[in-house]
């Protein structure tokens, strides 16, 4: 029972990931816009579409969760700094406080692995 419970829990942490490179690939030029708002070239769009598809498949799956867990956890730090970092929007607040939830999970799974 606890080996599905750990898999329904690797599910819905990596659930967000696949939506959002999903979504980036069918808004690929807003996404470009918007991050290249903050900064961000856009030629890493793609870098970043991969990351959030094959890392979470390959947390869901069991392999090579550690590392992915622990590339996951980095990404959403990074993530939370430059994109939720206005503190004046607190909506803004709460997706950098998730970024560092999802990454205190990843940080979970990478220490305990699958």
């Amino acid at each position: 029972m606890a080996n599905l419970f750990d898999l329904i829990g690797r599910i819905f942490i990596s659930s967000i990931f696949l939506l959002s490179g999903y979504n980036k690939i069918l808004n690929y030029d807003n996404t470009t816009n918007w991050m290249e708002g903050f900064g961000v070239p856009g030629f890493l769009l793609w870098p970043t579409i991969i990351l959030e598809i094959l890392l979470p498949v390959l947390i869901i799956i069991g392999y090579r969760t550690q590392i992915s867990a622990l590339l996951l956890g980095g990404f959403c730090i990074a993530t939370a700094f430059i994109f939720h970092f206005d503190f004046t929007n607190q909506m803004q607040i709460i997706a950098f406080f998730k970024n560092f939830a999802l990454s205190g999970g990843f940080l979970f799974l990478a220490i305990h692995g699958p």
